[in-house]
This record gives structure tokens, sequence and C-alpha cells, in this order.
């Protein structure tokens, strides 16, 4: 559980380290297995990060026997990523910040074994980096969902300090800015894990990307009618 914006009272701060302080306060707990994201580093200039890796650490020296998995962009059915992509994919001409910015997508299945396995670790408190089975380009992703769908996707990219000025302006004029400089860092980290300790640590296999990319780009079925 997380945020990768803050605005409109939601603080980074109460988002994660309250979070988790509450959670690990609780008694009776022997397990938690708690997502964060790679890339998250107590010494991190990008505030969202930085709060995550806070978060981290107080679970970790909980008395409860914690365990991290810090997991790079998810796509599942349904879900914003997966739709977000499909739009790329399905756009002749589509715009991106730094197209050559690294992707390592999972597929959320992949993501919940990983979770039921992570509960049985005999080597907790412990941090786990687990990402897809491929690293690609923001821009090489987009191609691969365009084969997937029968499309043809053309990805032109924006210098990302073009974005970090332009979520500034927005930061100093909204008190709930569609956009912000941390949120781009997120978006923006070069997600680069080897991935096979991480899966042979919890004893689960990887969906291939272009498998997972079926699932996950595949229509919405409308039930409104049924």
């Amino acid at each position: 559980v997380g945020i990768i914006k803050e605005g409109g009272g939601n603080r980074f701060q109460d988002a994660h380290e309250a979070t988790a302080q509450a959670l690990a306060d609780v008694p009776g707990l022997e397990r938690i297995v708690h997502l964060s994201i790679v890339g998250a580093a107590r010494n991190s200039a990008n505030a969202c990060l930085a709060s995550r890796a806070a978060a981290e650490d107080i679970l970790l020296a909980s008395a409860k026997a914690a365990v991290v998995l810090r997991v790079a962009m998810v796509l599942g059915e349904g879900d914003y990523a997966a739709f977000a992509l499909r739009k790329r994919a399905s756009s002749a001409l589509s715009f991106t910040f730094r197209a050559s910015s690294l992707e390592q997508p999972i597929y959320a299945g992949d993501v919940v074994a990983a979770i039921v396995a992570a509960l049985e670790l005999d080597d907790a408190p412990t941090v786990i980096d687990l990402a897809g089975p491929e690293c690609l380009t923001r821009r090489e992703l987009t191609r691969r969902a365009a084969a997937v769908l029968g499309t043809r996707a053309a990805v032109a990219s924006v210098p990302i300090g073009l974005g970090y000025a332009l979520a500034a302006l927005l930061e100093a004029i909204a008190a709930n800015p569609p956009v912000s400089r941390a949120m781009l860092g997120v978006l923006d980290h070069d997600d680069r894990v080897n991935a096979a300790p991480a899966c042979a640590r919890l004893g689960i296999e990887l969906t291939p990307l272009d498998d997972a990319l079926r699932r996950c780009l595949a229509p919405t079925p409308d039930f409104s009618e049924a």
C-alpha cells in the first residue's frame, strides 16, 4: 500500500511510515509481507522512494518477521498500468517522457504467488527485489504490446527535464497537482533486476512477458447488458 504523488492532504509520511508503524504495533501478528517498490532507498533524493524505504525499516525493525518485496512495474488484468500501456500501443503515435527508461514489468499473478510464498520463508526479516523476466525500454515495451494487439505504434520521446519543469509549475499553483516531481521520478526509475535469485528463493516461476501482455491487454468484458 502506498502512493507515488502527494496532494489533497495525502502525504508520503502518512501513507507509508505511519501506516507501517500502525501495522508494526498490532499485537499477535507473526508475519508481515510488505509490497514496496524497486528503487526504494533511505538516501534517495526522491521523496517517495525515501519514504518507502523508511516504511520498510519500520517493519524490518519490528518484532514481527517481516518480508519486504520490492517490485517493479506490475501489470494486471483491468488495472491502470495495463490500460495506459494498451492506450499507447493502440495509438499511431504516442508521446512519453524518456522512452529509453528501463521497464521490467511483472505479471500481477506472479506477485500474488510471491506474497503467498513469502509467508513461509524461514529467513525473515528480509528484503527481496522482484521484477519480470525481461528488462526493456519503455519504447520497446510499447512495441511489444502493439505486436500482441496487432497494431503499429510509433513512440516519440519527450525530454524528462521538460516533465520536471511542468511538474514544478503545477506543484506551485495547485494544491493537488495531477503530476509531481516525485511521481515522475518513480515512473522514470530504471528497473534492472536479476529476478532469478528471488524466484529460486520463493520457489515461483515468472510468466513470460508476451503471455502477461496477452492476458492484461485484452479488452475488459462488458457485462452491463448481461
